[in-house]
């Protein structure tokens, strides 16, 4: 089933491997011995903290250390890869200031071409962890989204077996509703929970609609295509269907149980919305398909389900009993849906504001139902394009995320371009409501890696996540904060390497009112911490 895990998906796990090694270890360190060279004769005492063994930058720190007064003037100290001011060097110790741009995690000492690795030391910052958040343990495997709930709970989707070590008895299967601060519900009937990943919910009426890359959910372990529909307290809703046995001269007329929501895709469904009170879905799927219970097969028989499928690529919508809405993108005459693009595709959708359901399609593609795009490109209610929505040539290569804030209109997209409508960008972009470009963001560029998720906050600042390790030339192993202009923010940028990478971040507050950002995807190593996919940070 992990197949069909979206591309986006799949290409943020390979970037991980590659560029930060999704390991629990914080960085890796060559040698500085290597290759023949002679011993310094010096130590950094990595097993001693420093004093003190935390603080804001512009703290004298002490470290315990042997053999540099012979170097205390070629040598130069880091704290996490940044240069630091050395104020005083003895026989035992040295005195180092935490510079501006500093950050948690390894401290170090390089002397002409050799790196010496000491202890680590805790910067402080405006990000903290948040106390109030009670799922300390996280999950086993990756969050893909949380979704609130209109009762102010959320639901938690997506391939774990564990949440918050409440699934050694009965495994939590890839979803768990949990109380506004994390705290596991086990009243959800959710039973054996999905067969596969979770993508995404929405709640529309009295049911809630869970949609991924899975055939079973609970007691129904088949006849699911990737979509269906949960009462409200996780349990699955099934109808009653009679079946046939093969004909004797007395037939026998069974009853058996089938999902109600009789409607899915071939392949994994990303994201689902609800559109005019219906379910609007986006994936690289290419079929609809449906299960016919009432015929006879080949055999005679009404034991066996048909399943019957009609092309409609990436774009559908489903009426609320899991038929194709045929009104939405697709030709009664020919029998198909739209062209669709020629791409991976990712999608994004208004829920609130003048742009009310409008949806955003992003991704690697140059088509879209036969007219050239650029990545990017926008849908009115009806599923055309969107005049309004101007981007011009767009990205010249792929979108890897987009996300809109409410509060300064404005989109931010990242992803493996660095041009868009023709105005040079690294793989970042500010963008006005109407596609355009806004200039007044300036992203710097990264030394390596990439931005693979950001979003601005109701404040103006950018979350920024990804496999870099510098950006603008500041050391930032994989999260960051920016200005709305593209700097790195002062006072928010402490926090130590991120292992991994994040698929959603939701602005929230924390249990004494503090804004807050509730960060899911799969990562293990945050703030100099070990962590498990789902965390929430104040930011001060």
């Amino acid at each position: 089933m992990m197949k069909k895990i979206n591309y986006i998906l799949a290409f943020f796990i390979l970037a991980c491997l590659v560029f930060q090694g999704c390991k629990k270890t914080s960085t890796d360190f060559k040698d500085p011995y290597a290759d023949g060279r002679p011993s310094l004769g010096v130590l950094l005492t990595p097993t001693t903290p420093p004093s003190p063994a935390i603080g804001a930058p512009g703290t004298e720190v002490t470290f315990q250390a042997k053999g540099f007064m012979k170097y205390k003037d070629k040598m130069v100290f880091y704290f996490n890869g940044e240069e630091a001011e050395v104020k005083n060097v003895t026989e035992t110790t040295i005195v180092a200031i935490v510079p501006a741009n500093g950050s948690g995690g390894v401290v170090s000492i390089g002397i002409d071409d050799q790196l010496v690795i000491g202890p680590v030391f805790a910067v402080t910052g405006n990000i903290k962890f948040d106390p109030s958040f009670r799922a300390t343990a996280g999950t086993d495997n990756s969050v893909n989204s949380v979704y609130s709930l209109p009762d102010g709970r959320n639901l938690v989707l997506g391939n774990f077996t564990n949440y918050d070590n409440k699934g050694f008895i009965l495994p939590v299967n890839r979803i768990a509703r949990v109380s506004e601060n994390g705290e596991y519900d086990a009243t959800f009937r959710s039973g054996k929970g999905a067969s596969g990943v979770l993508s995404r919910a929405v709640q529309i009426g009295n049911r809630i609609y869970i949609a991924g890359g899975f055939g079973g959910y609970d007691q129904r372990g088949s006849d699911i295509s990737n979509i269906t529909a949960l009462f409200t307290n996780g349990s699955i809703d099934t109808i009653q269907i009679k079946t046939k046995k093969k004909p004797t001269l007395t037939d026998t007329v069974t009853r058996k149980w089938f999902p109600k929501f009789n409607g899915g895709t071939n392949e994994y469904i990303n994201r689902v919305y609800n559109h005019q009170g219906k379910i609007l879905a986006t994936g690289d799927f290419r079929f609809y398909v449906k299960r016919t219970y009432d015929k006879d097969n080949y055999n005679f028989t009404r034991d066996t389900v048909i399943l019957d499928s009609t092309e409609i690529r990436q774009i559908l919508k489903f009426n609320l009993d899991g038929s194709l809405d045929k009104t939405y993108r697709f030709n009664v005459a020919t029998g198909k849906g739209n062209a669709g693009a020629n791409g991976h595709i990712d999608s994004y959708m208004h829920t609130e504001g003048p742009l009310l359901e409008k949806l955003l399609i992003f991704g690697n593609f140059t088509t879209f139902d036969g007219q050239p795009a650029g990545k990017i490109l926008r849908l009115k209610v009806d599923g055309t394009l969107d005049p309004t929505f101007t981007p011009g040539s767009g990205a010249n290569e792929y979108i890897a995320s987009l996300t809109y804030n409410i509060a300064t209109k404005k989109y931010f997209i990242t992803g493996g371009f660095n041009s868009y409508n023709g105005t040079p960008v690294p793989g970042m972009a500010l963008l006005n409501e109407d596609g355009t470009i806004d200039k007044s963001f300036i992203a710097q560029r990264f030394d390596t890696g990439f931005a693979t998720y950001a979003q601005q906050l109701s404040n103006g600042l950018i979350v920024v996540t990804g496999s870099f390790r510098k950006y603008g030339g500041v050391s930032r192993n994989g999260f960051m904060v920016l200005t709305a202009k593209g700097d790195l923010a002062k006072g928010y940028n402490a926090t130590g390497p991120f292992n991994g990478y994040v698929s959603d971040i939701k602005e929230t507050k924390s249990a004494d009112g503090k804004m807050a950002l509730l960060l899911m995807g799969r990562f293990n190593r945050f703030d100099l911490k070990d962590v498990n996919n789902i965390i929430r940070v104040t930011v001060e």
